[in-house]
């Protein structure tokens, strides 16, 4: 059972290795870029079927609705607050830039801040609206008139931008957004003001279009592309596999991300939105929230409102949203319960020391502070095996032939001495959950990123860069193994020798900040032995 377990443990961690590398491969973690869809382009997304209420609008209302379409590429809008710089542009009355004011590219000097809108020239800006299948034919990158040129927000004050289209026969679209000075959350309300004489139907299309670099390089721990939440079931997509679908109703959030960073839309009736998903040529990827039916009578104006979250994906930040948007994190399904909390006492440390490397350091402690009584009953039933050594490799030789009775007999031994075979390798199956748990915690929380320890380890989010503490913390699992008591058959001793070896090629690429717990476990393990040797 013992050697089992053993061999269970290695490949655990085998397969952990070789999925990350070879299996999951999403795009690589770069600043999110949305490139926008153009009105050729906008044909591309899912069709949307007409329902009745939009059957029931005269043909000659669609014809007059349609406005003069405007030329040109639009006029900036700048919005600056503490947290983002946004450039709005009238054409769509579409995002062309944001950038997050906290997080830079890169560590280097003068690295360029984060920027979430990467679009081509032509093309019009994430958060365009369209009315497909509705008795209004109004194309996405449309020039709207913008009530200002720039606003300014500090602390807690508010501030709204109104965008406008006239079209003929008396309607009016209009799209209002509103800033705050102390998030990274913004709201926008599409409305659609009837002034004709007769009923209009709108059902619209929020659309964030993101353009898919196909030669960007590949990241095996984090996703870059398209998600959303329908149903309460989060889902990522590949941006090479995407495919024209519509999925709901019932959309809780819908929109794009990468390792650290979402840009989400969020409807306030979730339970009446669609999610559209569609690729179009010159690799941009569609993600829509198509809206219900909205029958607008004459005189009266209907309303659409969302709200709209593009900034880092802290955990905490995430769950105040009330959206179910922390779901975008990837904790993991079955090891959430303990990763969150992990993460949450790492903060509460970090809050005291200001050093996430110091903060792991501490967390290592307490964790083997609470293991310390398995571990020393660990070390004693290792050291009761070693002692029964002899008398095991006695029965091997009386009973080599009978595979059986040598069994039975190493048992009876066992139980005539008290000793649980399982003892010896208990505590370390139990602290495996613990590691996941980290190694989760640690992977995907933004909180590590640029999070620099000591000298050389800049980033606790990325491997060491000169290998030095992985190595070491191989070193410390052979100086470990060295001073435990040998047990077991000579086949599983020589296993046990590898085991440092590939812990060290797993530890290679794996998150220094998770390098540098499994090494001060193992510090820490080194000193808990002398003491039990001492003692015994």
């Amino acid at each position: 059972m013992e050697k089992r377990a053993i061999l269970a443990i290695i490949l655990s961690f085998l397969i952990i290795y070789l999925f990350q590398t070879f299996v999951f491969k999403p795009e690589t973690p770069q600043q999110t870029a949305p490139a926008p869809a153009q009105k050729t382009e906008a044909k591309e997304t899912p069709p949307v079927q007409t329902s009745p209420a939009s059957k029931a609008a005269p043909a000659a209302t669609q014809a007059a609705a349609a406005p003069a379409r405007a030329q040109g590429p639009g006029q900036d809008i700048a919005v600056e607050t503490p947290f983002f710089s946004a450039v709005f542009n009238t054409r769509g009355a579409s995002l062309k830039s944001f950038k997050l004011n906290h997080y830079n590219q890169t560590l280097k000097p003068g690295s360029p801040l984060i920027e979430l809108v990467d679009i081509k020239e032509g093309i019009t800006g994430p958060l365009s609206v369209s009315f497909p299948g509705s008795s209004v034919n109004v194309s996405a990158d449309e020039i709207y008139s913008a009530d200002r040129r720039r606003i300014s927000l500090q602390g807690s004050d508010s501030q709204q931008l109104a965008f406008s289209l006239p079209l003929k026969g008396g309607i009016k679209i209009e799209k209002i957004f509103t800033f705050y000075g102390d998030r990274y959350n913004f709201d926008l309300e599409v409305r659609v003001v009837n002034s004709s004489g007769v009923n209009l139907s709108q059902k619209p299309l929020l659309i964030w279009s993101q353009y898919a670099d196909p030669k960007a390089e590949e990241d095996s721990y984090g996703h870059q592309g398209p998600i959303f939440s329908v149903k309460k079931d989060v889902t990522t997509e590949s941006p090479n596999k995407v495919e024209k679908k519509t999925l709901g109703p019932d959309t809780s959030w819908a929109g794009y991300e990468s390792k650290y960073f979402i840009s989400a839309m969020i409807p306030k009736q979730p339970s009446l939105t669609n999610l559209v998903l569609s690729r179009a040529a010159g690799d941009i990827i569609f993600v829509g929230l198509e809206g219900p039916v909205n029958l607008i009578p004459p005189g009266q104006a209907g309303s659409f409102q969302y709200a709209l979250f593009l900034g880092p994906k802290e955990f905490s930040i995430l769950q105040a949203q009330k959206a179910g948007l922390e779901e975008s994190v990837d904790f993991g399904s079955w090891i959430k319960w303990l990763a969150l909390p992990l993460l949450l006492a790492i903060k509460f440390l970090y809050q005291y020391v200001h050093n996430y490397g110091l903060a792991i350091i501490i967390l290592t402690v307490i964790i083997k502070i609470i293991f310390w009584p398995l571990g020393n009953k660990s070390y004693k039933s290792m050291r009761q095996m070693q002692q029964l050594q002899p008398k095991i490799t006695e029965l091997r030789e009386r009973y080599k032939n009978d595979k059986q009775k040598l069994n039975q007999e190493v048992m009876q031994l066992y139980r005539l001495h008290k000793i649980n075979p399982l003892g010896g390798c208990l505590p370390v199956v139990i602290q495996i959950p613990v590691f996941f748990g980290l190694y989760k915690a640690l992977l995907y929380s933004i909180e590590l990123r640029h999070s620099p320890f000591v000298f050389w380890i800049q980033d606790l989010s990325e491997k060491d860069p000169y290998y030095i503490t992985p190595i070491i913390m191989g070193a410390t699992m052979f100086w470990q193994q060295k001073i435990s008591p040998q047990v077991g058959d000579p086949m599983q001793q020589k296993v046990m020798l590898l085991m440092p070896i590939i812990f060290t090629f797993l530890f290679l690429n794996f998150p220094s900040g998770l390098v540098i717990y499994w090494l001060f476990n193992n510090i820490l393990s080194i000193a808990q032995q002398y003491y039990i040797n001492k003692k015994m």
